[in-house]
């Protein structure tokens, strides 16, 4: 028998990667459809993503914009809320300032999360996004930790 909070209990973090050469229409497919998969493997309750500014290069942000905006579809059309945040309150929330370094926030992500070793910079943001979230949000995860629970090595333990 499965206990329906073990099937919540872990937490997950990797990429969706695309062949370099395919054009950026079939990049945003290949996004789109690895989220819903993650969506439709691991059934979270709601997508957390980073807001895009504009950097020095206006190329790179339109691309990323345009990435952020395959994810935030994959998500809503799967019917799960999306919340976002700046790159400065992800960092706020994980490291304690908001100009962190990214080695920063990869260890701090490990840390947290009890993680045998550092995370990749993109799965650490990632993580550390979906961190922002829970300390933002009022859904099951915030209860959970205000019920004496904690994650320990990606499982969720008595504290």
């Amino acid at each position: 028998m499965i206990d329906a909070d073990a099937a919540l209990t872990y937490v997950a973090s990797g990429s969706v990667r695309s062949p370099q050469q395919a054009t950026l229409p079939e990049r945003l497919k290949v996004l789109f459809e690895g989220v819903q998969e993650v969506i439709e493997l691991h059934r979270p309750d709601a997508v957390a993503v980073e807001v895009v500014f504009v950097n020095v290069n206006p190329q790179s942000t339109l691309l990323l914009g345009q990435a952020r905006g395959a994810v935030i579809a994959a998500a809503v059309s799967r019917a799960l809320p999306v919340a976002e945040y700046t790159a400065l309150q992800i960092k706020q929330a994980v490291v304690g300032q908001g100009h962190a370094r990214k080695e920063q926030v990869q260890a701090m992500v490990a840390r947290l999360l009890d993680l045998a070793q550092l995370p990749g910079p993109d799965p650490a943001d990632a993580l550390a996004c979906a961190i922002r979230h829970a300390h933002e949000s009022r859904h099951e995860f915030s209860a959970r930790t205000n019920r004496g629970l904690a994650v320990r090595r990606g499982r969720w333990v008595t504290s």
